[in-house]
């Protein structure tokens, strides 16, 4: 048999020749086409995400709104048990804590909720309840999903279901026959971030209760905040008894009924929308429709991005890391628009615009930083949830028509001024930049400009509420730089000049994108040229960022490893690459391409040591062993790093360190471990979902078209839903061959068939869908 350059049959051949010829074409040309347009392992996708999801990850480390059971995405209602209730760190839910103190419904940034606890009195415990009811528990008799919490409470021999609507917690209890069935509603006391008084309870008939209480100040959130809610009971009331020391209240039931069902529905604005949630999405007593519908509901969530290949135990972390991506931030509207404005003197109900169908045109949001969203929720949501992002940009701008600022991260309706900078403004300059806000463009310009000049929110440093002076700002306008110490005094936290200085430069930088994009000629030259700050506070000598006086004099005795000395969260080794904008520019300080690959090798080297990251939990970030790592991915300053490689020409670092990162970083799936410090309401959640796709972006997709920087793949296909409603693709596919243990190296890279020799793709092309090949070398 004869056969062409072209695979064709010669003349004289027989035609059983031609038709084997024919069929060995056709292998070929298959193996070829596979080769450069699909991997060769079968894709087999994980139809219940929501099944994968390990809620206990990272609870030993746990912060008070880390844990989540029985809620919706961004529920305004949180409902899971405390076994911790004293701080905002530490607090709800700890796994290693045995005794369960109450079931509350708001665990949010800052605010904290109606407590409740189902006992049993017996003449043992009748007088004492008030102050002992705690309860043991065990793990073994203990089973959480998202949407869903089932515990033994063995002291009173009660079993406690839990589920949940957005704004309505829903509780199924199953009390034993002996002891007498009551409820204690714990609405006067600490309860994590904050202290719950003024708390009341009014029977309303037989079986529903309305009440209301305060949440008191803290040092975050200046003003008290209140709350309302509603209880209905699918059992008759017996009686209720108030305790004249704590103000609490314990409700006994009818002493036949032992399953005893409770719906909660709150509101921030008054008791009245608090039953309206309530009416409006639970208006039946099926507790397994409503675990049904939540868990549909995650499912849809989860599974915008599907996952094939690689471990059970790499799938069911991705998948818990996407969970964590969208909790947190809490929905603060009732179902009709009502929202609670804190911003002014005096505590006003707001009304969000409704649409067409009566509903609200979006959601309002209680929400911590969004310090370190550039290189984390920016991409993710705004790639995988644009209508989530969407919602959240047009939140941050009802705050501003309210108060005047576009927030860094509100609580109570109010400001809080947490962390520093004007972190939202590269989160909403993202979205306009990838199509997903498209109107009032310029009145949008306007508001976050505000924050970037005299009178907005850079000058204030953290929890700064009554000052304009712990920013540092007046003297990075007339220095172009922060000194630290700032000279004026102490005002609020995180008065760290270098940080606070690389901070401004950058978000400078995203606001003058948007600049340019509306042609504000002049402002975009303005922005830009402080963008290029930075450079004032590198010291060539050293080679790294490092602070200077009032004066422009150098810190003496600069110890680049110290931490917060002069840097926020972090030390000067890991700041130094906060040039996200500009890290060309940065290699260049330090003397070029090279060099700047081989310092900072270095320090992943080093830092690979402490498996990357400065402990184990937050609080151990200041100890001596720990915080002198040089990259720490345990927190957000230094998260970039492994992908600055890929500025600097050496894309197999970025790839061989960002898969090292998360094999040590993002691969425990128990409860000791997790995210290594502070989760942050979805921004290391995020940040492992965005390493395992191998999709990041160093600015945060800021400038025009924004493009994504390849990394390091895990799994065999990963395969992302396109929303219809904001990109024209239905789906965008990255699939790998050679995907195997220990190949990490990327051979070579086709879009939809063709070859690329870049290392990113810029938004315009993966949202029109298609599919990435990523074929590895083999090692």
């Amino acid at each position: 048999m004869k056969i062409d350059f072209l695979g064709n049959m010669k003349p004289n051949e027989s035609f059983v020749l031609r038709g084997l010829g024919a069929f060995l074409l056709l292998f070929l040309i298959h193996a070829c086409g596979t080769e450069r347009t699909s991997s060769s392992k079968i894709t087999e996708f994980d139809t219940s995400p929501v099944d994968k999801v390990y809620t206990q990850l990272d609870t030993e480390n746990s912060r008070w709104f880390l844990f989540s059971s029985a809620c919706r995405p961004f529920g305004m209602v949180n409902l899971s048990p405390d076994t911790q209730i004293g701080g905002a760190w530490g607090s709800g839910y700890r796994h290693k804590t045995d005794t369960i103190k109450g079931f509350s419904h708001i665990h949010g940034w800052q605010i904290s909720g109606l407590s409740v606890m189902p006992v049993t009195i017996s003449e043992e415990n009748g007088q004492t309840v008030f102050s002992d009811f705690y309860s043991k528990f065990s793990h073994n008799e203990e089973k959480t999903n998202p949407g869903y919490h089932k515990v033994f409470l063995q002291r009173y021999d009660i079993t406690v279901e839990l589920t949940s609507t957005k704004r309505v917690g829903f509780h199924k209890y199953s009390f034993p026959t002996k002891g007498k069935p009551a409820l204690l509603f714990n609405l006067n006391g600490l309860l994590g971030p904050c202290e719950n008084r003024n708390g009341t309870l009014t029977k309303i008939d037989d079986n529903v209760l309305t009440g209301e209480f305060e949440m008191a100040p803290t040092h975050r959130r200046p003003k008290p905040f209140q709350v309302f809610f509603q209880t209905e009971f699918d059992s008759k009331i017996d009686s209720i008894v108030q305790d004249d020391r704590t103000g609490n209240y314990l409700v006994f039931m009818e002493q036949n009924k032992k399953t005893v069902q409770l719906k909660a529905g709150i509101s921030y604005t008054s008791i009245e929308n608090a039953q309206k949630n309530s009416k409006t999405e639970l208006d039946h007593w099926n507790f397994e429709k409503v675990v049904e519908e939540s868990k549909e509901e995650w499912n849809n969530v989860l599974g915008r991005i599907k996952v094939s290949g690689g471990t059970e135990t790499q799938r069911r972390r991705f998948y818990t890391d996407l969970w964590h991506a969208l909790q947190g931030r809490r929905i603060i509207n009732d179902v009709n628009g009502s929202y609670p404005d804190n911003t002014g003197d005096n505590l006003r109900v707001g009304h969000l615009p409704l649409g067409v169908d009566g509903k609200p045109e979006f959601n309002h949001y209680n929400s911590d930083s969004f310090w370190g969203a550039q290189w984390t929720l920016n991409t993710l949501w705004g790639l995988v949830y644009p209508d989530i992002k969407e919602e959240f940009v047009r939140s941050l701008l009802q705050y501003y028509n309210d108060g005047g600022l576009v927030p860094r991260g509100p609580s109570g309706g109010n400001y809080t001024y947490v962390m520093t900078g004007a972190s939202s403004t590269p989160f909403i300059v993202s979205a306009i930049q990838k199509g997903i806000v498209r109107d009032s463009l310029e009145s949008i310009y306007k508001a976050l400009r505000k924050n970037h000049m005299p009178g907005g929110i850079m000058e204030k440093a953290g929890y700064e509420h009554t000052t304009n002076l712990g920013g540092g700002f007046k003297h990075y306008l007339e220095k172009g730089f922060v000194p630290y110490p700032i000279p004026e005094g102490k005002f609020g936290g995180h008065q760290d000049g270098a940080s606070l200085t690389l901070e401004y430069a950058y978000q400078d930088w995203t606001l003058a994108q948007l600049a340019k994009k509306l042609n504000e000629q002049e402002d975009y030259g303005y922005f830009l040229d402080r963008s290029n700050n930075y450079k004032l506070l590198f010291d060539k000598e050293s080679g790294w960022i490092r602070p200077k006086d009032s004066i422009g004099n150098w810190m003496e005795n600069y110890d680049p490893y110290l931490y917060k000395n002069g840097f926020i969260e972090s030390n000067g080794a890991q700041s130094t690459w906060f040039v996200p904008h500009d890290i060309t520019g940065l290699a260049q300080l330090m003397g070029g391409l090279d060099r700047a690959v081989e310092k900072l090798n270095g320090q992943f080297k080093t830092a690979q040591k402490l498996d990357f990251t400065s402990g184990t939990s937050h609080d151990v970030e200041v100890h001596p062993e720990y915080s002198r790592v040089p990259i720490n991915y345990g927190n957000q300053p230094s998260i970039q790093t492994a992908f600055i490689f890929n500025q600097l020409g050496r894309p197999d670092l970025t790839q061989y360190w960002s898969r090292k990162v998360v094999d040590s970083v993002f691969s425990g799936l128990d409860p000791s471990t997790g995210y290594n410090g502070d989760e942050d309401q979805g921004l290391m959640g995020s940040l492992a979902v965005l390493l395992k796709m191998g999709l990041f972006q160093m600015n945060g997709g800021t400038e025009e078209d924004p493009a994504y920087q390849l990394g390091s793949p895990i799994f065999d296909a990963v395969k992302i839903d396109l929303h219809p409603d904001y990109y024209p693709g239905t789906h965008f596919v990255i699939r790998t061959k050679n995907n195997d243990q220990g190949n990490w190296a990327i051979k070579n890279t086709f879009l939809n068939g063709k070859p690329i020799q870049e290392n990113a793709i810029p938004h315009s092309q993966i949202v029109k869908g298609g599919e990435l090949l990523i074929e590895f070398k083999e090692n």
